[in-house]
């Protein structure tokens, strides 16, 4: 097979791919298509060592860490900013960008790129050799596939996945539909779920062990993962496909293997002594600090994690208290918002998901009625509890838990060049909803309540809670209020998806043309919803 051919057709060519991506031509992976029953211990110790490597390359792409100039345009300005967690400061191409809905080209191509070379490519090789003799290990890429490729589908919609590596009649590759797409992720989880389960008591195999950057080799927790993700993706999919949804979750919900349910079982990616990007984005470059939804959200709820997520303001107008930016504004010059409230320091591990996520997925699976999931009340709780736990704050889960009173409270901005930037109490994009589980609300209440926690619970994954906001329209965020989109995008309706790569349309335009003409309008830009965008 000629990767590379494909891999070029798929992405375009990533000037800052790590190391690890142009291995398609050595020797070792020459011999993907040979028997590997019939290879040597010598053979098989230097495949291990590629393989493994591969994986752990998988595993570090899905949120690039290295090179940092590549994840900043990956995933910080993208899902990062449009979920509401973060906001850069620094008026990046004279304050006309991502930010305010003018899609910088070569700023969305990084998501599609990274996907493609370092995640997608280095999965599917391992899992060509791993296949008949560590089954395993098979079942690791496709599990890491679909975590990467699925997020992929999230920011575009129609992907590459099925046809990967098989050129149509024109010479191009062709995408599956949204909807194919996702159908495909269930599918490859099953079969990953269905390998790990008769195994996951037991020890696991080298080759497995080496490759795993998160869990040290334990099937089981690669099980409660896959599983874990089955109900993240049908509870993606509740609102359009309700019969395939809840067929997918009452398969997780079900299974012996479990889901995710401590925060030692977090699924986290061991980066070693490298610091975390968003370290170096935040303290280093100073080109991302709070947004103003974090400062509404957790500022009115008194949140204790607050001050595990950002550091206090050093502006003298605002000094000593947590200030955010708001999404799509003037800003004049960098030093307008410097000293607004920067990240809090993150240790060397990239959060993907969290047991407090699937606790709430768990909550709005009830709420949903779905076998299997439990009590909607406790489900929730137990999400807060989790997240308190993950940051070794448990002593004061049951007082926050308990809270009834504090609501999101309004954002005042001392330093706006425009007015519109404030919001105001009663303003139409600031929520009332509380703390305190109440089983007698209806449900749309219990919606934005849980999905409110789980955005909180899931910081600093943006892409995931952008993902989520498009969803169900939770948490209540501030629109922008430039708006550079030429008409293309909705200041209310908010940033619904990103435009496909211009180099994608260069070398696979018919494949990209007729992706677009499945999405629901048929046009590629950013105001169009996705298959499950329903709202």
């Amino acid at each position: 097979m000629n990767y590379y051919k494909a891999l070029k057709r798929t992405g375009g060519l990533l000037l800052m791919a790590a190391a690890l991506s142009t291995s398609s031509c050595t020797r070792n992976f020459e011999s993907l298509n040979k028997d590997p029953f019939g290879s040597t211990d010598k053979d098989l110790e230097a495949d291990f060592a590629i393989v493994a490597a591969q994986l752990q390359q998988a595993q570090r792409s899905i949120y690039l860490y290295q090179p940092v100039p590549t994840f900043q345009l990956q995933q910080n300005l993208l899902g990062d900013i449009y979920s509401g967690y973060m906001m850069p400061p620094t008026p990046f191409g004279g304050n006309i960008n991502n930010a305010n809905y003018n899609l910088i080209d070569g700023w969305v191509t990084a998501s599609w790129t990274t996907a493609y070379y370092n995640v997608m490519n280095p999965c599917i090789k391992a899992g060509l050799f791993s296949k008949q003799q560590f089954p395993e290990t098979y079942a690791m890429s496709k599990i890491l596939q679909v975590e990467g490729m699925h997020r992929v589908s999230d920011i575009f919609g129609p992907i590459i996945y099925t046809k990967y590596n098989q050129p149509n009649a024109e010479g191009g590759i062709d995408f599956d539909s949204q909807k194919d797409a996702y159908y495909a992720f269930f599918a490859d989880l099953k079969e990953a779920i269905a390998i790990l389960s008769p195994i996951r008591n037991n020890d696991a195999s080298i080759l497995f062990a080496k490759s795993d950057l998160v869990y040290g080799g334990k099937y089981s927790k690669w099980l409660k993962l896959a599983n874990s993700l089955r109900l993240r993706l049908a509870i993606r999919i509740s609102g359009i496909d309700q019969a395939k949804a809840k067929a997918e979750a009452e398969a997780a919900l079900s299974d012996p293997g479990g889901l995710l349910e401590t925060p030692d079982e977090n699924f986290a990616v061991n980066i070693g002594a490298t610091t975390h990007p968003l370290n170096t984005i935040s303290a280093s470059w100073g080109d991302v600090r709070m947004g103003a939804p974090v400062e509404s959200i957790m500022g009115g709820y008194n949140d204790p994690r607050l001050a595990q997520y950002f550091q206090k303001a050093t502006d003298p107008k605002v000094a000593g208290s947590y200030k955010g930016i708001r999404n799509g504004i003037v800003i004049d010059a960098k030093a307008r918002y410097l000293d607004y409230s920067a990240l809090a320091p993150l240790e060397s591990k990239i959060l993907l998901m969290t047991a407090a996520e699937v606790w709430f997925l768990r909550a709005e699976a009830a709420v949903i009625g779905w076998t299997g999931a439990g009590d909607a009340g406790t489900n929730y709780e137990n999400g807060i509890r989790q997240s308190f736990a993950q940051y070794q704050l448990s002593g004061q889960a049951d007082a926050y838990i308990n809270d009834a009173v504090s609501k999101p409270k309004p954002y005042i901005d001392p330093k706006a060049i425009n007015a519109g930037q404030n919001d105001v109490t009663g303003g139409p994009h600031l929520s009332t909803i509380t703390i305190k589980w109440d089983d007698g609300a209806v449900k749309e209440a219990k919606i934005e309540r849980i999905l409110t926690q789980k955005w909180i619970a899931m910081f600093p994954e943006g892409q995931e809670a952008w993902s989520e906001f498009r969803r169900t329209g939770y948490p209540k965020l501030f629109p922008v209020v430039i708006n550079n989109s030429n008409n293309t995008i909705s200041t209310e309706a908010f940033i619904r998806r990103a435009t496909y790569p211009g180099n994608e349309y260069a070398v696979n335009r018919a494949a990209v043309e007729k992706a677009v003409s499945t999405l629901k309008v048929q046009k590629d830009v950013g105001g169009t919803p996705l298959w499950w965008d329903i709202r």
